[in-house]
């Protein structure tokens, strides 16, 4: 079904066509949205029992879910929806009007302000940055000893962030701390998205104090790298001297805080999907044998000296598929939030404009009708032979259209290259206490990944 289709499919005028059904169940007063704290990666999987496009009680608001990937395709190339809706409007407390979180003329000032920094022949020279950092990953780690995946990934990812896109060197003593206060946040911000409850956030219970904490904590982390870049002065050529130089259209400076806001959005975007995309890597690794000794052996017949590079990736087959496969089944961003700008149809459902529209890539990715055996770990599904079978939109993990993630090249290159360098080198299994149940916030987790590492 084309774009066009999709948004238009139904043959009755738009002012004759019906509302979406509405799910079934729901609290009192808090209608879906207590389904949505209380385990929702089941809630949002089961709706594509309900319809294709579905109605959801938030609290006191409505909510319009699409669940089939070519409408998901539609709503997100089409000019009637934009971004908004209870994710961004929570998001916009971390990420402030950046890229992220902004549309229209700011959206396309800033896109065009950041892509210079995403161009390929830049990923060749930040992945020299990410093969050194992945190489001082696994060289800190003993024989025998026990690793917390998520706390390393997350602290080889800021350091690549940070020393590619923002040329810091000394983040290492942050990078806990950023760690920290993002985890905090990420679960203080999931609770104000689906529990609509105003003025209850600002009540100072121990919950809401602690998210306070994290993000004032977060905050003044990014400011302390801008400063510090401001008193090195020039001589950089990075995404923060960028900023640090623009101008407008008027010929003034972007503000601290518009500065501010891009850095949190890399920061957020450059290190907390990666870490989490490598933590479920590594643990789906464990528990695939199989596809670990194949991607090993693919290493070491690319680069049998053991430092894999960028001039290595194209050969990298599987290791490319291993990461693709990871995100399909345990994606670190999972659910999204748009909102039409205009009265609209859907899938033959008439959509109100100011509705926000919520799609689950996990839900989507994970679909029994998009993809043979959902839930095996299947890296060969992207063999070219395979992958056209899957259909499209039903796999989108850096979105499409005008929303597209600008950095996808940078973030598989960092992948690849840790992936690479890491497994070949080290042998992981894991030990007591790890919890490899999800943890839930804005992005996915596993609760506690504590593996032992044995030299190969």
């Amino acid at each position: 079904m084309s774009v066009e289709s999709a948004l238009r499919s139904g043959s009755a005028p738009r002012e004759q066509l019906p509302p979406p059904p509405l799910v079934p169940g729901g609290a009192p007063l808090l209608g879906h949205a207590w389904n949505l704290v209380r385990d929702p990666l089941d809630f949002l999987s089961r709706l594509r029992d309900h319809g294709e496009v579905v109605r959801l009680r938030l609290g006191p608001r409505t909510a319009y879910a699409v669940t089939a990937p070519e409408l998901v395709g539609a709503l997100l190339k089409s000019p009637d929806y934009e971004v908004g809706g209870p994710l961004w409007e929570t998001l916009e407390v971390l990420l402030g009007k950046g890229v992220a979180t902004s549309n229209g003329q700011p959206h396309r000032r800033q896109r065009r302000m950041m892509q210079p920094a995403f161009r390929p022949e830049r990923i060749a020279d930040y992945a020299a940055v990410m093969a050194e950092e992945a190489r001082a990953t696994a060289a800190r780690w003993e024989d025998g000893g026990t690793v917390d995946v998520g706390a390393e990934m997350f602290r080889t990812a800021v350091r690549i962030v940070s020393r590619s896109l923002l040329e810091v060197d000394s983040i290492g003593e942050k990078a806990d701390r950023i760690s920290e206060s993002l985890h905090t946040v990420f679960e203080g911000l999931y609770r104000r998205m689906v529990l609509s409850a105003g003025p209850l956030h600002r009540v100072p219970t121990p919950a809401n104090r602690r998210f306070a904490g994290a993000l004032a904590d977060l905050h003044a982390l990014v400011d302390e790298i801008i400063e510090e870049r401001r008193a090195a002065g020039s001589g950089h050529q990075d995404l923060l001297a960028v900023l640090l130089d623009a101008t407008d259209e008027s010929g003034a400076p972007l503000s601290h805080a518009e500065i501010h806001d891009h850095v949190v959005s890399l920061v957020v975007a450059g290190a907390e999907n990666v870490a989490s995309t490598l933590s479920w890597t590594f643990w789906l690794l464990t528990q695939h044998p199989v596809q670990e000794s194949r991607l090993v052996e693919e290493v070491e017949s690319v680069a049998p000296e053991g430092r894999p590079a960028f001039a290595d990736l194209k050969r990298l087959v599987h290791t490319r598929n291993v990461i693709t496969e990871a995100m399909r089944i345990r994606p670190a961003a999972w659910i999204f939030t748009r909102r039409s700008v205009a009265e609209t149809s859907l899938g033959g459902y008439v959509i109100p404009a100011g509705a926000d529209v919520v799609y689950s890539v996990y839900a989507m990715q994970r679909d029994p009708r998009s993809f043979a055996q959902h839930l095996a770990f299947d890296p060969d599904r992207w063999l070219p032979e395979r992958a056209s079978e899957v259909p499209q939109f039903a796999m989108m993990p850096f979105s499409v259209g005008n929303r597209k993630c600008p950095g996808d090249h940078f973030s598989m290159t960092e992948l690849a290259l840790i992936l690479a360098t890491v497994v070949p080198r080290w042998r992981l299994t894991p030990v007591e206490g790890t919890d490899p149940r999800t943890r839930i916030g804005i992005t996915l987790h596993p609760k506690r990944l504590l593996l032992r590492a044995e030299r190969r």
